[in-house]
């Protein structure tokens, strides 16, 4: 019999990393509150170059997917980790340094996104720096989660742990293989992916950054708290195991399903539908593990907002997971995609499954690490039902919303003309329901500032045990361990290394025969020959719209719809984006498509657009861009984005840099003497002048090819 061994578990990280879930938890929800008000009301926008809907949209997912989230993920995981392992933590230092180098990752999201400083790519919108530091903490936590699991006292690997292996290592790969990109300064960069390709890799990591950041750790997190926090056994064993490796392998094929009727390949598009049809299965039975896993306990959830809020978290994933296949099969795509159809079902996953599940982990695990009892079960439910009632508020609008806008845009008269050709028709008839959003938002957030004040008082009434003591048998040798399990799997629940291996094979595969493709894609598109490289000062000015976050509510891929064709024009076509670097298809339609946008209004339309829409476009909820006529050009790096575009394999000629400058001032010069004709006077070295150069370039290599009369 081994030696019994005192050890202490390590609280300070977790309590750190929950107090960070809180604080940002709120900022984030706040965050998305001002987006959300912004939409329906233009001035709290506050004419600020800072505090703009594209600037602060992706400040707003960042915050609840990375900060919330992600800080509520590690709470979560070093609390369960080192008692599933009956280890403390591998290294206090790596524990210390996941905690403050995350931290320093968020403050600097805070700080450069409301600046401009994005790389435009959906969740994945930070700079090459604040990437690469990432990337460095991410592996600290690896190595200290491998680190603990190597040292475990316990043999074989609860379930809980496979999804934290998973996530670990799958989120790395994900990471990595989206962010490479070719510096051109210490602020700017450009993906080393080209349109199609970009658009490819981009949404296998959307949706797997999904799958393996916001589920598969929070899966892990339900296998450990929902028995906790029920005293109850997980419902089945095997369920788990068929749970795990299916839905790690099949969701990595998925991601295509974001680029239906896209200039995507079919075969890319169908793998992607097939894969999330399949995803189903998985997903229900994770759900069905979790929700039984109560059975004859209801009457402990009806008083227990622990359960109350574990329970809801669960189904919530049910629902989120059914919907989203739902949503993948082309005929239903055809009328969500661009709609806020889609922001309701991400909304249903990030408030219910995410929120949900977060907050009844805090509620059970604060109490415990303080040594007392929760403040409040009275506030706690509460929250619970003000929490319930926002998220209904905030889902049931805007899928109302979502539905609307799509058999609004697709609508035609019995002459045959579109219902509703004018976008802004679509945008007033779903204001109420963003009203309605809004109010949702306010009162979820109302609930988290209510759980803030009852976890503060519970800890105020309590004791910090920093280091709680434990006692566990050493691990035994493998050849005195007893006979073997009669599941084959607990074999290799013993084997970390192997076990992780096998996992990683698992997504590899799907992310492999997706990926490949590529590199036979970019030689098997089909050429355009009047599709050109950017001049410098469009290059410029697609930098300014990316800065500005105007590809968070225009979209640039016509689909090939007739409803799409006759409002926006012809089709998009993959030979198109072969310079673009990054995509900028879009996710989201809050105004109209600018594919085809370029020389459909003269160069004073878009000046006064851009400084104020209410007068090109009457009840306009786009934002002013004053500071675009103030703010001089910044051309300090213009030549180094040349050189760069040219290692990408754009067709800039050799020693072009030199030139650049000469032909950027005469097309300057040209919109601003176009701008004076119209009695606009702006100096062309002025950011607008670029903005405007890029908008009027927009489709116009290929309009030739447009069929006279489409607009």
């Amino acid at each position: 019999m081994s030696n019994v061994e005192t050890f202490r578990y390590d609280n300070r990280t977790v309590r750190d990393f929950a107090v960070a879930t809180v604080v940002w938890g709120i900022v984030g929800m706040l965050v998305g509150l001002i987006a959300a008000i912004q939409l329906f009301l233009p001035a709290a926008n506050l004419d600020t170059p800072f505090l703009t809907f594209g600037r602060i949209r992706p400040l707003h997912t960042n915050a609840v997917i990375f900060a919330f989230v992600g800080n509520g993920m590690f709470a979560g995981i070093y609390y369960s980790l080192q008692r599933l392992c009956k280890a403390r933590m591998f290294s206090d230092l790596l524990s210390r340094f996941n905690f403050w180098g995350w931290q320093a990752i968020i403050v600097a999201a805070a700080i450069t996104l409301p600046l401009g400083l994005t790389t435009s790519k959906e969740y994945a919108e930070l700079e090459w720096p604040i990437d690469i530091a990432i990337a460095v903490v991410w592996v600290a936590f690896t190595v200290n989660l491998f680190g603990t699991i190597f040292k475990r006292r316990e043999r074989h690997m609860y379930v809980a742990i496979w999804f934290y292996i998973s996530t670990a290592l799958t989120v790395a790969m994900l990471h990595i293989v989206n962010s490479l990109a070719y510096p051109a300064s210490f602020f700017k960069s450009y993906s080393i992916y080209a349109g199609v390709q970009d658009a490819l890799v981009q949404w296998w990591y959307g949706h797997n950054a999904v799958a393996f950041f916001l589920t598969t750790p929070y899966l892990g997190l339900m296998y450990y708290f929902m028995p906790k926090a029920s005293n109850r056994p997980i419902f089945s064993y095997r369920l788990s195991i068929i749970h795990f490796w299916a839905l790690i392998f099949i969701y990595i094929w998925a991601g295509p399903h974001h680029l239906l009727y896209s200039a995507l390949p079919d075969w890319a598009q169908s793998l992607g539908t097939v894969f999330s049809i399949m995803l189903i299965a998985p997903s229900w039975g994770g759900m069905i593990n979790g929700l039984l896993t109560l059975r004859g306990a209801w009457d402990k959830v009806r008083q227990d907002p622990v359960l109350k809020f574990l329970v809801v978290a669960v189904t919530a994933y049910g629902m989120a997971t059914l919907e989203g296949p739902m949503l993948s099969i082309k005929s239903v795509n055809a009328l969500s995609h661009f709609t806020d159809w889609t922001i309701a079902h991400v909304h249903t996953g990030a408030l219910g499954w995410n929120g949900f599940l977060t907050f009844g982990m805090l509620y059970w695990m604060l109490p415990r690490l303080y040594k007392t009892t929760l403040y409040s079960v009275k506030l706690a439910n509460y929250h619970f039902w003000i929490g319930l009632l926002g998220m209904l508020f905030y889902v049931v609008p805007i899928y109302w919303a979502g539905v609307t806008q799509g058999l609004m845009l697709k609508q035609f008269t019995p002459d045959g003309f579109l219902q509703y050709p004018n976008f802004l028709e679509v945008v007033r008839q779903v204001l109420p329901m963003w009203r309605l959003r809004a109010i949702g938002g306010g009162l979820f957030l109302f609930g988290a500032i209510l759980m803030a004040i009852n976890l503060y008082k519970t800890a105020k009434q309590g004791t910090f045990d920093a280091d709680t003591e434990a006692q566990a048998p050493a691990l035994e040798p493998v050849e005195v361990q007893d006979e073997p399990h009669p599941y084959r799997h607990r074999w290799l629940e013993r084997k970390p290394v192997r076990f992780a291996v096998l996992a990683l094979i698992a997504v590899i595969i799907g992310g492999f025969i997706e990926m490949v493709p590529i590199f036979v894609i970019r030689r098997n598109i089909p050429t355009i020959s009047s599709v050109l490289p950017y001049t410098p000062l469009e290059l410029l000015g697609r930098d300014l719209y990316v800065r500005e976050g105007c590809v968070g509510c225009h979209s640039q891929l016509v689909r090939p719809f007739r409803s799409e064709t006759e409002r926006f024009g012809q089709y998009a076509k993959a030979g198109e984006y072969v310079y673009d670097h990054p995509f900028l298809w879009g996710s989201k339609r809050t105004g109209p498509d600018l594919l085809r946008v370029g020389r459909k209004y003269p160069d004073a339309w878009h000046y006064k657009h851009m400084e104020d829409p209410r007068t090109t476009s009457p009840g306009s909820i786009m934002p002013r861009y004053p500071w675009l006529s103030r703010q001089r050009l910044n051309t300090a790096i213009t030549a180094q984005k040349i050189a760069v575009m040219r290692q990408l394999g754009v067709p800039y000629p050799d020693g072009y840099e030199r030139q650049a400058f000469v032909d950027m001032s005469a097309q300057a010069s040209t919109i601003a003497s176009n701008l004076k004709d119209a009695g606009i006077i702006v100096e062309p070295d002025r950011e607008i002048v670029a903005l405007i150069a890029y908008l009027q370039r927009l489709g116009t290599d290929i309009r030739n090819e447009i069929p006279a009369g489409t607009p």
